[in-house]
């Protein structure tokens, strides 16, 4: 198990760009499987999640070619149909959430998927009914076996169908479209997430010959085709990453160009991070984050506490709210954080409150902070990453901290975060991976 020794209290400056969107190229590369045609993806980000399920689609039979550092081309016209029931497919499907993804492309396309139930991280119950309930309604049958956690799809044919989602899931939506695309005649989805990474699934789609209109709305008609070909595809910058920089900014009291941000893309993460008091500026395609001695929490316009929530979008992304909750506890003020998606993800409060921070964890979803107004400054701990976004709130902590920090278990950060201690480095961060 891996380790950051982190030495904090170092102010950054200079730029930073960030990587590829990781929640959008999980959905494109499983996208690849419903053509036998080369697709050519770029701006794949060098990171565990992706490079685990691009080695997966290897194993599947597809032949993959790494063409530039960031750009993979993948070509499913040899698709090995006997490993997609090994154990050791299975195995290694529970190991990452994104396998998940397979199942839509894989029902579309042969008539059957066996997958097992998919890991990641700890946060809580992550359901997979949308999933399933929308691909049933296509036409296919369903099995869940429940002493070996495996699911079996099987589909003669798929048939287009109105369908009312039950909850707006990026990872469901984008399944179901996956399905539906080869599917015969017209699917409608209402309730369907809209999240840039969907809208550029979508766009994807469309440009190997799929017929989807509604995009970046929750009203998504599909008309089925009998066959897709390849295309060539550009991941969007990962907002989570601009976010994370933006408060990684604050936090240390930093001088910070976030580069190449696609900021039409970011919805409401600038604004947000404006109600906690960080100034920021847009210049161009960049995000300008000033040097700030100190930043206050808005109040509402009635004086009641600020709530920081996520909702899906344009809501404030579940996946910034840690990032967010690290933030405040240097600012002036108060806020309410409420995770409504995930009832795990503040579990990781406990480690900041051994920092220092002042914190009252109300239930499994929401978290009061008291802010320092960096009258008090955290202390270096000993952390252990729990997920992905917590690991990245606590290295935020810990790079603010008095002192040094020891956070284990950064196979999580690393899922997520590409080189993010020699990026950081760059910035004059004092990190070192042991």
């Amino acid at each position: 198990m891996a380790s950051f020794v982190i030495e904090g209290g170092h102010e950054l400056r200079g730029e930073i760009t960030p990587q590829g969107a990781k929640n959008e190229v999980l959905q494109v590369v499983c996208a690849t499987l419903l053509t036998t045609e080369e697709v050519t993806i770029s701006n794949i980000p060098n990171i565990l999640d992706v490079n685990n399920l691009i080695q997966l689609l290897r194993d599947m039979g597809v032949s993959v070619e790494k063409k530039d550092i960031d750009t993979y081309s993948f070509k499913a016209d040899n698709i090995d149909l006997t490993y997609l029931q090994s154990e050791d497919f299975l195995n290694r499907c529970a190991k990452l959430r994104g396998s998940v993804m397979l199942i839509g492309p894989l029902v579309a396309r042969f008539g059957h998927a066996i997958i097992a139930k998919p890991g990641g991280d700890k946060i809580g119950r992550r359901r997979l009914d949308t999933h399933f309930l929308g691909i049933q309604k296509l036409g296919a049958d369903f099995h869940y076996d429940a002493e070996k956690s495996i699911y079996e799809i099987k589909a003669e044919k798929l048939t287009g169908t109105y369908m009312l989602l039950d909850e707006a899931s990026v990872t469901g939506t984008a399944n179901i479209v996956m399905a539906a695309v080869l599917a015969k005649g017209t699917t409608t989805i209402y309730n369907a997430a809209c999240e840039p990474y969907l809208q550029q699934l979508c766009k994807m789609l469309n440009a190997m010959g799929a017929h989807i209109s509604g995009i970046a709305s929750n009203l998504l008609t599909i008309e089925g085709v009998e066959e897709l070909h390849g295309c060539t595809h550009t991941v969007l910058p990962d907002m989570i990453e601009v976010g994370s920089f933006i408060g990684m900014a604050a936090m240390t009291g930093s001088e910070i160009t976030i580069k190449n941000v696609s900021y039409e893309n970011l919805g409401i993460i600038p604004d947000s991070f404006r109600r906690l008091g960080i100034k920021l500026e847009q210049r161009g395609d960049d995000i300008f984050i000033p040097k700030q001695d100190r930043y206050e929490i808005e109040s509402f316009i009635d004086g009641s506490i600020m709530t920081m929530a996520d909702a899906p979008w344009p809501g404030l992304t579940p996946d910034l709210l840690s990032v967010m909750l690290v933030v405040a506890t240097q600012a002036k003020g108060s806020v309410l954080i409420h995770q409504k998606m995930f009832e795990s993800r503040l579990f990781f409060v406990d480690k900041l409150i051994d920092m220092g921070a002042q914190i009252i964890l109300c239930d499994p979803h929401r978290a009061v902070v008291i802010g320092h107004d960096r009258q008090f400054r955290l202390r270096g701990g000993n952390l252990v990453s729990p997920d992905i976004r917590a690991g990245i709130a606590l290295l935020i902590a810990a790079l603010s901290a008095d002192g040094i920090s020891h956070i284990h278990n950064i196979e999580q950060i690393d899922r997520g975060y590409q080189n993010i201690e020699q990026r950081l480095t760059a910035l004059g961060a004092r990190i070192t991976r042991i």
